[in-house]
């Protein structure tokens, strides 16, 4: 039972880092304590399976991810337990975020699932983490070359290489170029956003990422990637 605990609270850890958020801000998604999070995490507290739910809901993922062996919990952030399905990073990506902000990150997350849009999602917090998830290296060297995802949302404002310089490698080269790009900006950076068109940008959207916004983007991509509708979404 300890090391079912253990694991529990590490999977609660893991998810919660990737996302950025603190101990503090998670009990208050979750409705719940800090210092119950803080337990929770050291694998000293026997949780409730209202408190397994309250903790799935705030990190945005089935609950039953939370009980994946570490190997296989490795977070793709912000999947809806009604609408992703539970992706490792090894696996076939649809659609990759690139977005330093977890807040801006969900939010761009929660307008693909309010147009019903299941597709798998990964999201990177900095452009060397873009640029090596893409061409296979550092972390990511397991993945095989061939899996590219169909469309990518890029933010601008990035840490260690910033958006445009992983917009210019991924149009760059003839094993991404091809790759839709949605660029992400926040209003008034009308040069951030020439040169993004300059360097063959397919499309912007004015941040935070909403249901208007990227409804009126989608069309005129003539993107060729699935988008699985499956009935109404619900809030998660």
């Amino acid at each position: 039972m300890g090391n079912v605990k253990k694991e529990f609270g590490a999977a609660v850890r893991l998810r919660r880092n990737h996302l950025g958020i603190s101990q503090e801000e998670l009990a208050g998604r979750a409705g719940l304590h800090r210092t119950y999070i803080s337990d929770v995490e050291r694998g000293a507290r026997n949780v409730s399976l209202e408190s397994i739910h309250r903790l799935a809901d705030a990190l945005a993922v089935p609950a039953s991810v939370l009980f994946l062996p570490a190997e296989q919990a490795t977070p793709g952030a912000g999947l809806s337990q009604n609408n992703y399905s539970a992706h490792l990073p090894d696996e076939l990506v649809e659609i990759l975020i690139v977005e330093n902000s977890a807040a801006d990150a969900e939010m761009a997350i929660q307008a693909l699932r309010n147009m019903r849009v299941t597709n798998r999602v990964f999201v990177v917090r900095d452009g060397q983490e873009a640029l090596d998830f893409l061409f296979c290296k550092g972390e990511y060297a397991h993945r095989k070359r061939s899996d590219r995802p169909q469309v990518i949302m890029l933010d601008l404002a990035l840490p260690k290489v910033e958006g445009l310089e992983v917009l210019r490698q991924i149009k760059a080269d003839q094993r991404t170029r091809t790759i839709p790009v949605v660029v992400m900006t926040v209003a008034n950076r009308e040069r951030e956003v020439a040169a993004s068109q300059k360097l063959g940008a397919d499309a912007y959207i004015i941040k935070p990422v909403d249901f208007q916004n990227l409804s009126g983007v989608i069309p005129r991509l003539s993107l060729q990637w699935a988008l699985l509708k499956r009935g109404p979404v619900t809030s998660a």
